[in-house]
Order: C-alpha cells, then sequence, then structure tokens
C-alpha cells in the first residue's frame, strides 16, 4: 500500500495528495491525514484512489451516520465534520472564480446552512429484482456502479420515507412484474408525501389494490409513471394531481407535480430564497427578468416585493406552472412568464424582454454562457446568481466582469446537499 499526506479536498469531495510529482485523488481523505491508500486508476499525471487505512486522522473526522456510507454513491462526505464540509465547499466556489474565472470577489458571504440529516425531500431511487441477492433491492447506486445497494434505510431521507424501505420492498416483490418497475420517485410537499412508481407494463387491478392499500397504511400517496413525466399520476382516482411547497416568508404557497423540478432541501432553499431578496432588493416600481425561473421559486418572491417581474423559462409545462402559482398567490399583475430557450437567448431576444433593471439567473449546471454574452449596453445594473456548478459560475463572472462591466461585489455558499460534494452558491453582481 502507498502512503500520502492530504493537502485539501478537490470538488468531488476527494482528498488531494502529491506524490513523486503527481497528484493523487484519494477518497474517504480529509486535509491533514496521512493515510494509505489503493489506487484503482492510473495515468501519467494522476491517480485515482481510496483511503485504506487513516494512519493520522483530522479532528474534523466524523463517523458516518448511514451504515451503507463505504458502499453508496448518495453521499461522499459523511466522515467529514458538518462545518468541514461547508467550509471545504466554500474554497472550491473561491478556487474556481479563482482559478477558472480569474474574477475578484467582493465579499464572501456567510455560508447558508441547515439540517443535515433527513433534509431529502426530492430523489429517484433504483429498483433492481435480483433473485440471486434475495429479490427486490431498493437504494441508490453504489460509488463507480450502476449496481443498486441493498438499503434498507437511508439517513439523508425523511424518517417516514426511511422507514418504509423495507416494507415497499416487499410490496414490489408481491406486484405482477416487479422486473419492471426500475425506480421510484419520491416527492415530499408541505401538504403530502408521493412516490411515484415507473411501471414499464400496466398495474394490474390486484397491483392497484396492493399499492393503495400500502399508501394507506404508512400515509403515504401513490402515483403510476407508465412513460414520460408527464404521464405520471395519482393511482386513486380523484386525488389532486400536485402538491405544494411554502415560502412563508413571503406569504407564498407554490403548487408542483411530483416529476417537476424543485430544490430537494425546503429548509435551504427558504433560506437561500431570502438570501437572494437580500441581495436584488426588488422594489415597487422596478421591472425585474427571473431567468430559468422553473414554476416560480424566486420569481413569486419578487412580485411580492411590488416589483414587475417577468419569468423565462424553457419548459413550457413549467411555465404554466409559474402562471397558476401567480394567480393563486393573488401575483399575477405582477408576474408574466413566457416560454423560451436561454441557451439560444441572443442580444435581439434579450433586448425583447423590454427594460431591466435587474435580474436574477438561476440555470442548470450548464451555466448561463449565451445569455451573459447575449447582454448589451441596456443591460441591468443588478444581477443575481444563483449557481449549481462553480465552474460554470466562474467562466460566466469572467463575461460579466471582463467583458460586460460588471463587478463581482460578493459570493457564497449553501449547502443544500448536506454530505455529498455538490456546491450550491449564490453571487452579486453590479454594473459600473
Amino acid at each position: 500500500m502507498s502512503v500520502a499526506t492530504i493537502e485539501s479536498l478537490d470538488h468531488e469531495g476527494r482528498g488531494i495528495a502529491h506524490v513523486e510529482g503527481k497528484a493523487i485523488f484519494i477518497e474517504g481523505a480529509l486535509p491533514g491525514e496521512t493515510v494509505e491508500y489503493s489506487s484503482y486508476r492510473k495515468r501519467e499525471r494522476f491517480e485515482q484512489a481510496t483511503t485504506t487505512r487513516v494512519i493520522k486522522h483530522s479532528a474534523q473526522r466524523a463517523e458516518p451516520r448511514c451504515k451503507f456510507f463505504d458502499l453508496c454513491g448518495g453521499c461522499s462526505l459523511q466522515h467529514a465534520e458538518l462545518g468541514a464540509q461547508v467550509a471545504a465547499k466554500q474554497r472550491v466556489m473561491e478556487d474556481a472564480l479563482k482559478h477558472i474565472g480569474k474574477v475578484p470577489v467582493g465579499s464572501i458571504y456567510p455560508p447558508i446552512y441547515g439540517p443535515a440529516w433527513g433534509y431529502r425531500y426530492r430523489g429517484r431511487i433504483g429498483i433492481r429484482m435480483v433473485p440471486s441477492k434475495g429479490g427486490v433491492l431498493i437504494g441508490f447506486h453504489e460509488k463507480k456502479s450502476s449496481y443498486i445497494v441493498d438499503m434498507t434505510s437511508c439517513e439523508v431521507l425523511p424518517p417516514h420515507v426511511s422507514d418504509v424501505l423495507i416494507p415497499l420492498r416487499r410490496l414490489i416483490a408481491s406486484l405482477s412484474s416487479p422486473d419492471r418497475i426500475p425506480q421510484v420517485e419520491l416527492a415530499v410537499g408541505d401538504d403530502r408525501t408521493v412516490l411515484v412508481l415507473r411501471n414499464l407494463l400496466p398495474f394490474t387491478a390486484k397491483d392497484k389494490a396492493l399499492l393503495l392499500a400500502f399508501g394507506e397504511q404508512h400515509a403515504l400517496h401513490m402515483w403510476q409513471q407508465p412513460g414520460a413525466p408527464e404521464t405520471a399520476r395519482p393511482l386513486r382516482a380523484g386525488e389532486p394531481d400536485h402538491l405544494y411547497f411554502t415560502l412563508p416568508e413571503f406569504n407564498l404557497a407554490l403548487k408542483f407535480k411530483p416529476t417537476d423540478f424543485t430544490q430537494v432541501n425546503v429548509h435551504i432553499n427558504r433560506l437561500l430564497v431570502r438570501r437572494a431578496m437580500q441581495l436584488l432588493q426588488p422594489q415597487p416600481g422596478e421591472r425585474i427578468a427571473d431567468l430559468f425561473c422553473g414554476l416560480g421559486n424566486f420569481t413569486l418572491p419578487i412580485a411580492r416585493s411590488g416589483a414587475r417581474v417577468v419569468g423565462v423559462e424553457g419548459s413550457a409545462a413549467l411555465v404554466e406552472r409559474a402562471a397558476e402559482n401567480a394567480r393563486e398567490n393573488g401575483l399575477s399583475d405582477l408576474a408574466d412568464f413566457s416560454v423560451a430557450n436561454l441557451f439560444e437567448v441572443t442580444p435581439e431576444s434579450l433586448r425583447a424582454l423590454g427594460a431591466l433593471d435587474k435580474m436574477l439567473i438561476d440555470p442548470p449546471r450548464e451555466g448561463a454562457i449565451a445569455l451573459v454574452k447575449a447582454l448589451g449596453d441596456d443591460a441591468p445594473r443588478r444581477i443575481v446568481y444563483v449557481s449549481c456548478n462553480p465552474a460554470t459560475l466562474a467562466r460566466d463572472a469572467a463575461v460579466l466582469v471582463r467583458e460586460k462591466g460588471y463587478v463581482m461585489r460578493g459570493a457564497g455558499v449553501a449547502n443544500m446537499f448536506p454530505h455529498t460534494s455538490h456546491v450550491e452558491s449564490i453571487a452579486l453582481f453590479e454594473r459600473l
């Protein structure tokens, strides 16, 4: 076995060491530790490895709470104390802005964090029929593998969902075609918890009776999804076809379907929306754009301030949901929505939105490079950028600062996915 001393963590939560000039990325190791490691991939300039023994422990090392941590690919940082996780994510963001974007950051905002366990209100859990392992397996994927972990509990799922994993396994095994149900999607709203079973074959009448009885027993609402996400529907006729989550600080309730995109962590989402509004400072009389608006998570808090807001999103279904949420929250007069592919935005299509005082951008991992390049001389004076990928945030920040005349006033992280390497961040840009 080889030995190395860990210098820092990379963007995937792996320890970084250098041995004879070569970078070694070591899973399960923390900065300051001396570890034995075993390499599973060797290249000329780097190796990827796993920790086999910790010789010198970090004071920030924690005992993983989940008994499946060593196998499951759902979490990568349970071996690090929560504060160390947040600090590592802050460094990943700062390093990306410094080395990729090469932009100065005015201030580092205090990190946003909250409950570390039972936080995952959204998720896709794999299902496999494996006779050699006793039948139906339910769980997340193994690390670096397409195999399903044989999970009987999960510490990041809400307890009432973790508690039904074993009964759910027995339920799936009792159905007519258990090998034709590849996944179950979890959606927890303020009002109900939905399990959506992806069924490649129609359920029989007996299947439906078993599923509904299971739902009643465990206070769950059972749905089926025979095709694409838009085919998801309740098994019980007449049951509401949506859930909702609330933003109490803004007196908002937002409807969503179980297969819609919403943030995984409702607690952090509320704090992130608060931070976004503090940075954006929407005022009555202003005209603001919310781009990649989804179903209105940021749009409606902006409208609640009295500003007029235009939300733009690529998904027609989400735009329809956003408009419905505006109506039901009494904000239709202040919020307008439209469908557009923001990955192909041009200066002309951006100007068509009209004069804008401010802008909020919340893109997916790909970032918003076409959008920031399309900004012209009439661009809004203030932009709040919410990011789920520090690399694309840094890339887009470089365009805003070096080409479009903005200054980055500050940036900070939100621990949306505790115990994982996922980095959510928020940044403020102002035009000189």
